[in-house]
């Protein structure tokens, strides 16, 4: 018979533990393009603090967050929170001015004043393991913890970054879809749909959005191939362009040379 917690319902964290898999690193490409598409934001910000939920078995997720947040806000904060309380434990000696680490969940608990609001939370790697039906409420109660001018970027990544791919949304919801890769690792775009976030990976068939925007991507991919004798970055170029013709990219075009695209969420968002 599982053992009966003897804390009350209300004070336990909301949600499960995950697998805690992580290395250093991994999180290198979503970490770059937060700084970069949201730097403008963080300098805003009265209090720049952000949020790594979920950052598994070792601190290293966070600690890099807090290096990369501060090339775009010097005095950026991270806040680790994890569901498993060893964790925690673990990570408080990696503690130092501006990264702390807390217990919690979804709820997503912050040191200070009740009602603090983050300026970001990054949940990388969190939402994969849960079933598709509870996203949507997932991300409804993180984006009522972020500051109005907040952002939540939820997403998956393979073991060690070279592929990935993330939601980011504000206050009001889901803003656009990001695909990243090494492209020097990549055969063809669709390679990019196992990591697929939860609302979007069992989408990836005919008749859905991003099945159309991963086939179409391949075409443009496969049209840019006399390009690849001058490398993959310059063929993932010309693939980009082509695909802006029939899909909403957005973002700064400059990203691009990074491996990256972003694309509007309305134009790969789930039928029905």
């Amino acid at each position: 018979m599982p053992r009966r917690s003897s804390v009350p319902a209300s004070a336990r964290p909301v949600g499960n533990a995950t697998r805690g898999t992580t290395n250093p690193n991994r999180l290198r490409r979503m970490d770059r393009w937060i700084a970069a598409e949201h730097g403008a934001a963080l300098r805003r910000s009265g209090d720049p603090v952000a949020v790594d939920l979920g950052y598994g078995a070792a601190p290293w997720t966070a600690l890099e967050l807090l290096t990369r947040l501060r090339t775009a806000r010097p005095d950026a904060r991270v806040v680790g929170v994890e569901i498993d309380p060893e964790r925690v434990a673990a990570a408080r000696p990696f503690e130092r001015s501006g990264l702390e680490f807390r217990h919690g969940g979804f709820e997503v608990p912050l040191p200070g004043a009740p009602g603090r609001a983050p300026v970001l939370i990054r949940a990388a790697n969190v939402l994969r393991q849960y079933d598709e039906d509870e996203v949507t409420a997932v991300w409804r109660r993180l984006c009522a913890r972020l500051a109005p001018d907040g952002l939540l970027v939820e997403g998956t990544c393979d073991e060690i970054g070279r592929r990935h791919v993330w939601v980011a949304l504000g206050p009001e919801g889901p803003r656009t879809v990001t695909f990243a890769a090494r492209l020097a690792s990549l055969d063809t775009p669709s390679d990019l749909a196992e990591r697929l976030p939860k609302a979007l990976i069992h989408r990836n068939v005919p008749g859905e959005p991003v099945h159309a925007f991963l086939r179409d991507f391949d075409r443009a991919w496969a049209a840019a191939a006399p390009l690849g004798a001058l490398g993959a970055r310059q063929r993932w170029l010309a693939a980009t362009r082509a695909l802006a013709a029939d899909w909403p990219l957005t973002g700064d075009p400059r990203r691009r040379r990074q491996g990256e695209i972003t694309v509007r969420w309305e134009a790969v968002a789930p039928r029905g």
